[in-house]
């Protein structure tokens, strides 16, 4: 993993409270008769306008034949990430909506400066949802929450994983998505290592260090863990079709603990 300098930290911070803000503003968007593509839209614009660039738009992995085409991640109900936003896709009462968003800032000129990336997520109810939907949303992110207590130096990454395992066995029977998971971040949108959402004693040895910057996030489900990938080779859905959530921040390991740069203005 890379430890990022003192410089790097300080833009990483910065980025971090402008894609906190935004988050939280796509966030008000999502509501009955609200459309995903133009809530795709507004994040764009709003990262363009804040002198960054969408991290996701472009992006490629060995897995896809084409780059993702959107500024957001837009996953409805039982897809549970890299769903890529639709034309005539309108959320009704009783959906849950996941916006994965990341952002390279300042934007890059080539040949001459990069940015520094951060990487965030929220699952939104839309309208009245159902109290275990509600419930699942809950237990997702306060998982997320037990996470980042355990991010310090000297613990490790393996120690992450264990907390949100523990807290979500703790608060009843959900699925825990095993075939994705968090990663480092800052110099890439996706860096090492990866940050398992369960116990990986493979990763005890995986130490946490001042200056190292990860994207933790819980994603659970109301059935099974397994996943299956769609027809246009980006979304990722429930295999059984189970409900999905999914809450990401994106965190700095300090000197005596850690700073979540991504808060939204309301978090606590």
């Amino acid at each position: 993993m890379l430890i990022k300098t003192p410089e790097e930290i300080k833009l990483i911070k910065q980025n971090g409270k402008i894609m906190g803000r935004i988050l939280e503003d796509l966030a008000k968007m999502c509501r009955p008769g609200a459309a995903i593509i133009d809530i795709d839209k507004a994040a764009e614009k709003m990262i363009v306008e804040a002198g960054g660039r969408p991290a996701f738009k472009g992006y490629r992995t060995k897995y896809a034949d084409t780059a993702f085409p959107a500024t957001i991640c837009a996953s409805l109900n039982e897809e549970l990430v890299h769903a890529i936003p639709k034309k005539g896709v309108i959320l009704k009462d009783g959906d849950i909506f996941t916006i994965d968003i990341g952002m390279e800032w300042p934007a890059p000129v080539p040949g001459k400066s990069r940015g520094y990336y951060t990487d965030t997520a929220v699952t939104v109810p839309i309208g009245k949802v159902a109290p275990k939907t509600r419930e699942l949303l809950r237990v997702t992110q306060e998982s997320l929450e037990e996470g980042i207590k355990a991010i310090k130096p000297g613990n490790t990454v393996a120690d992450i994983g264990k907390a949100v395992e523990d807290y979500v066995k703790s608060q009843g029977k959900y699925g825990i998505v095993r075939d994705l998971v968090g990663h480092g971040v800052g110099h890439e949108v996706h860096e090492d290592p990866r940050i398992p959402n369960y116990y990986d004693r493979n990763l005890d040895y995986v130490v946490l260090k001042e200056g190292m910057v990860i994207a933790v996030e819980p994603m659970l489900s109301l059935g099974g863990w397994r996943v299956t990938t769609a027809g246009d080779g980006w979304t990722i859905v429930m295999a059984d079709g189970s409900l999905s959530a999914h809450f990401e921040h994106t965190i700095i390991i300090t000197k005596s603990g850690n700073v979540v740069a991504t808060r939204r203005p309301s978090e606590k």
